[in-house]
């Protein structure tokens, strides 16, 4: 389930737009208009022809206002599928791999260092 972010007051937007009601992020996303078939591969669908669907998914996502929060969304949930904030599932999955080395190197205790003397 989609979590809402907290509202942006700007006293240039209209009262009832759905950023004046606090609406979720993905209301403002670009994808919006575009055919979810762009951002999720049918069954069996060949290599190249994903790899030019996600590209042209990809190319959405580069003009969204709201990539980060649509690309963090995916990474907490996670989505294990489709094109989520610029990143296909195997990109998703390659962060996520990478921020849970580093947080288990942060929590490693520092070598200790041997002072000559």
């Amino acid at each position: 389930m989609l979590q809402p972010i907290e509202p942006v007051t700007d006293p240039a937007t209209p009262p009832g737009h759905p950023r004046d009601l606090g609406g979720p992020w993905h209301s403002d996303a670009a994808c919006r208009s575009d055919e979810a078939g762009l951002f999720f591969a049918p069954s069996k669908e060949p290599t190249a022809a994903r790899l030019a669907r996600e590209e042209a998914a990809k190319r959405v996502c580069a003009r969204c206002p709201v990539m980060l929060a649509c690309r963090e969304h995916a990474l907490a949930q996670p989505e294990p599928y489709g094109v989520w904030g610029g990143m296909t599932a195997a990109e998703r999955r390659v962060v996520l791999a990478r921020r849970r080395r580093r947080e288990v190197e942060l929590q490693r205790p520092a070598p200790q260092i041997a002072v000559a003397g």
